[in-house]
């Protein structure tokens, strides 16, 4: 069971890694920033400037990216982790966000993840292994598109028809059907 300081620990990592996306981001995008709304489902927003001059708005939420990345929201890794029940529990869809931003250290240097949400509606799961889209990694053609669902599908077919791994059958079954 996690303790109050590996709460505060996660809570502290997950802020720092928002604000590492945020510097990331606007190093290239110029026009980005982090949200302060209480009620909001997303992080950042990123203003990036069409050829015609308006702007096109990307909500982006950042989670913290170990082996895989969480697609789930309403629940807290930081120091008040505890609920009485899943009420706030949601998985992210194009409703909430546009793009999950999975920030992925590494020796000390950081690797930005970008996942659109049109592609977890189509791959219907809570998470995915970071090394099952590592075509997402750095990928700011993707970022950019991310509401095209369209173009992301096509682009990430790889990731939608790839299997997923197969809980092991046991030896005793394998055995009987021999």
């Amino acid at each position: 069971m996690p303790t109050e300081e590996t709460g505060r620990r996660g809570a502290v990592e997950g802020f720092a890694n928002e604000h590492i996306a945020v510097g990331i981001l606007m190093k290239r995008y110029q026009n980005v920033s982090l949200v302060d709304l209480p009620l909001s489902h997303y992080d950042i927003i990123i203003a990036i400037k069409q050829d015609d001059g308006r702007e096109d708005i990307i909500r982006a939420q950042v989670k913290t990216a170990r082996d895989s990345i969480s697609f789930v929201g309403g629940v807290r890794g930081g120091a008040d982790r505890t609920y009485k029940s899943d009420v706030k529990k949601y998985r992210q869809d194009t409703t909430k966000a546009d793009v999950v931003i999975g920030v992925h250290e590494e020796q000390g240097k950081y690797a930005l993840y970008f996942v659109p949400t049109c592609l977890i509606e189509a791959l219907n799961q809570d998470s995915i292994a970071i090394s099952r889209i590592e075509m997402l990694r750095e990928n700011y053609e993707i970022l950019e598109n991310c509401k095209n669902r369209e173009y992301v599908l096509d682009r990430c077919k790889s990731i939608i028809e790839k299997p997923r791994r197969r809980k092991r059958t046991s030896q005793k079954t394998q055995r009987s059907d021999n």
